[in-house]
């Protein structure tokens, strides 16, 4: 039985079953290694998938199938979100004719008893599966010993070796705790969503994504929340004016920002933890949530030996295919550090079945990839920011952008406001980007980023009806040019 692989760009048909275990190895089963393990199946070939065992909280022997996103990430962090949001929902109620006589209260052990139901559905959900397409689905720690040979270490301590044709690393990323005295006392995003008890007092490091979500989740919940990062906004690598509203909405909501602060020791106190700053300022909280990054989980495969590059960071060297230093071994999602989103490792795992085992070589798109940060209210992006558009500009980039109080707000009293934004090319008139602040933005933006990916313009949103109330429609009726930015100058930010 023969099939097609992409070899050095030419297309090989000479394997011949029975001369491995199994024609793939997949190390890692998160959302990446599942997709190229069930695809690469379907292909016809013959698989087996390893990961490590289950446990909501995550360190160098423990995962569970389901990865980062099923299990400590994307979905846990959704749902607590979608908990946070009901408090400021119950207040806006109010002034819609709700009469809420009896007193509000939030059950934080309840949230948690159902958050792990649905996370141990999905976990089953994923193992079936995985089952229903034929994929042999191994529980342990695996590493290479060469680069065709896998030893996985079951739970009971013992050792078995598997020969594969292809192996590919899907292993994701970690989140880790900067290198200040006291680290220790502090907690990553994994244990943030598998807390025994709920702080009155948190303090956040951090200015990405995952320390914006969580000041949102915990102040929706009543926690008095401190948010230290480095810069002078939050979000960076984000639209500017986007980031300015993102701040402006957080310290709305009563979350404390502290811009341009870092934090220097940790101690533990009787009163809780003391924290300090590197201006030397002194804060106790029940809480230290350190969210200042992840590191690729390389550590433990046994890489070097085996010939596979890593960056830096420890992330895995690929091609443009997804393939490493070592011909048949190819890596996909987190563990790259390329574009670190759950759909993107999918897009990378569906591009290296058909790779590898459709005779369809293909290149992961890393165009036009829309993303969120899902803080209340949420930010979502899809192209490129003015930031970008500029830097990368050939002709005068056009910029139109509508700030305006939600039809919910104007009743509810809620100061928060929603801006939308459109980046033109003003010589092509394709829309080069899109952005939005403020409630459904996630939503809204998903069908923008389509729009973009067929290579839209701003005359055809423009000759586009538009619904009508709706927060959205506003994408199709922005007419008149914020401003015009020259090509040689400087984005125009408003810090």
């Amino acid at each position: 039985m023969s099939r097609k692989m992409l070899r050095d760009g030419d297309v090989d048909d000479s394997m011949i079953k029975g001369e491995y275990d199994y024609d793939l190895f997949v190390i890692g089963a998160g959302s990446g290694g599942v997709r190229a393990a069930r695809f690469a199946a379907g292909f016809g070939a013959k698989v087996a998938i390893c990961e490590l065992p289950f446990d909501p909280i995550s360190s160098e022997v423990i995962g569970g199938v389901g990865g980062t996103c099923v299990i400590r990430g994307c979905v846990p962090k959704k749902i607590l979100v979608y908990a946070a949001s009901f408090g400021g929902e119950f207040e806006d109620a109010k002034h819609f004719g709700w009469e809420i006589n009896e007193p509000v209260e939030f059950n934080w052990n309840k949230l948690l008893h159902n958050k792990t139901k649905e996370i141990n559905r999905l976990n089953g959900i994923y193992k079936r599966l995985l089952s229903n397409s034929g994929v042999t689905l191994l529980e342990g720690e695996a590493k290479l010993v060469n680069s065709h040979t896998v030893e996985v270490t079951q739970t009971d301590g013992t050792k078995k070796q598997y020969s594969a044709k292809h192996i590919l690393i899907a292993t994701g990323s970690r989140a880790t705790r900067p290198p200040i005295p006291g680290q220790e006392l502090s907690i990553t995003s994994d244990e943030a969503l598998s807390l025994d008890e709920l702080p009155k007092h948190a303090v956040i490091l951090g200015g990405g994504y995952i320390a914006v979500e969580f000041a949102s989740i915990w102040k929706g919940m009543g926690v008095t929340v401190d948010l230290f990062y480095r810069k002078e906004l939050p979000l960076r690598g984000f639209d500017d004016e986007m980031r300015v509203m993102v701040a402006k909405n957080l310290e709305t909501r009563g979350i404390r920002l502290h811009p341009g602060t870092n934090l220097s020791e940790l101690v533990k106190t009787e009163d809780g933890i003391k924290v300090v700053t590197d201006h030397g300022d002194e804060l106790t909280a029940d809480v230290v949530l350190s969210a200042t990054g992840r590191h690729p989980n390389t550590k433990r495969l046994n890489l070097d030996a085996v010939g596979v590059e890593l960056d830096r960071a420890g992330a895995v060297k690929v091609d443009e295919y997804s393939r490493t230093s070592v011909p048949n071994i190819w890596a996909v999602g987190d563990v790259t550090n390329r574009i670190n989103l759950t759909p993107v490792a999918l897009m990378e795992a569906t591009c290296f079945a058909k790779t590898v085992f459709g005779g369809q070589p293909s290149k992961p798109d890393y165009n036009h990839v829309p993303c969120a940060v899902f803080c209340i209210p949420p930010l979502s992006v899809v192209g490129l920011s003015e930031q970008q558009a500029v830097e990368q500009a050939k002709s005068d980039i056009l910029v139109f952008t509508s700030t305006f109080t939600p039809m919910k707000n104007t009743i509810s009293g809620r100061p928060e406001k929603t801006l939308m934004k459109l980046i033109v090319d003003s010589e092509t008139d394709k829309v080069l980007g899109a952005s939005m602040c403020g409630p459904d933005a996630p939503e809204i933006t998903q069908g923008i980023a389509v729009a973009l990916k067929c290579g839209a313009t701003k005359s055809q949103f423009d000759d586009t009806v538009g619904i009508h109330p709706s927060a959205a429609e506003e994408f199709v009726t922005m007419r008149s040019v914020t401003r015009r930015v020259t090509v040689g100058t400087k984005a125009k930010t408003n810090l």
